[in-house]
């Protein structure tokens, strides 16, 4: 698939501010399944510096730093990205991987610890009794676990929209069978990591209906499977991740893959460790994406 993406993303200030330097965390990775062909940023007002930044995930960062004061500021990226994940499963396991709990050998443990720790530090009863329930009903095969799971949040959890803030804690999204697509992506993490899979959260864009013209930034999982590597599992639409999703950047930490984080000052004020200030904020985004054939 071949896609044509406009992301726009504008904060009104309710008086005159100063930008504190902003990182933007909106380009599509390039990989073995898929391939950026072209990307844009524009910034306004102009920043006075910017620089490429790849962090410890290997996600691509922008940094803007501005002088002068600003009662708005828009960003705004275009990006043409070419994918190739027809087939989902195209994929062996190691024969140690096939069956659950998980137990990586020591070499990927010390490497995956990160991709292991619950995002509740101590995941709640509810987590446990559903990760070992289902892979009970799936004799413990990993594949069958991952699909199941996938399918029982999808057909269990209402989708919600919220624009910010961070995921709510799993086992309230459990208990309330409700969320947006990274309440429900991380529910997913947690209950994979009860059955010592290592997972991490991903952000970008899904094709979606293409009937609709509202769209929103997405988020979904990635489970390691030794064998076949990183593995996108969407709980939210209850797929795996083919080529109708464009990825652009994934971390153990959801916060870390945050598309715009920044912050201001109002003017005469001094910063305090919080960066909270007395001037008010609102934002806007549109998204538009358009599929077609690769040239």
């Amino acid at each position: 698939m071949y896609y044509h993406i406009s992301h726009t993303t504008t904060y009104t200030y309710s008086a005159p501010v100063r930008l504190k330097p902003h990182f933007v965390r909106l380009r599509p990775r390039c990989d073995g399944w898929q391939r950026l062909h072209n990307f844009a940023l524009h910034v306004d007002p102009e920043p006075v510096g910017m620089s490429q930044i790849i962090d410890l995930d290997g996600n691509a960062i922008v940094k803007l730093w501005f002088e002068g004061t600003t009662e708005t500021l828009k960003i705004d990226t275009t990006s043409q990205v070419e994918t190739y994940q027809t087939n989902p499963f195209d994929y062996l396991l190691e024969p140690w991987a096939i069956e659950l709990p998980l137990d990586y050998p020591s070499s990927l443990s010390a490497q995956l610890q990160p991709y292991l720790q619950f995002y509740s530090l101590v995941p709640p009863s509810n987590i446990i009794d559903l990760a070992q329930d289902i892979a009970c009903k799936v004799d413990g095969k990993t594949t069958a676990f991952l699909g199941k799971l996938n399918q029982h949040l999808y057909k269990i959890c209402k989708q919600i929209v919220r624009d910010s803030g961070d995921p709510w804690f799993p086992g309230v999204t459990l208990k309330a069978q409700r969320g947006s697509c990274r309440d429900i992506a991380v529910l997913f993490m947690d209950i994979c990591r009860a059955m010592g899979l290592a997972t991490r959260f991903a952000s970008g864009y899904q094709e979606g209906d293409p009937d609709q013209s509202e769209r929103h930034l997405h988020g979904w999982v990635e489970v390691y499977l030794p064998g076949a590597g990183w593995r996108g599992y969407d709980p939210t639409q209850g797929l795996a991740v083919g080529d109708t999703y464009v990825a652009v950047a994934a971390s153990a930490v959801p916060a870390y893959t945050v598309p715009i984080s920044g912050g201001f000052l109002s003017l005469g004020e001094q910063a305090n460790t919080d960066g909270v200030t007395n001037a008010d904020m609102t934002f806007h985004i549109e998204i538009r994406a358009e599929n077609g054939i690769a040239d």
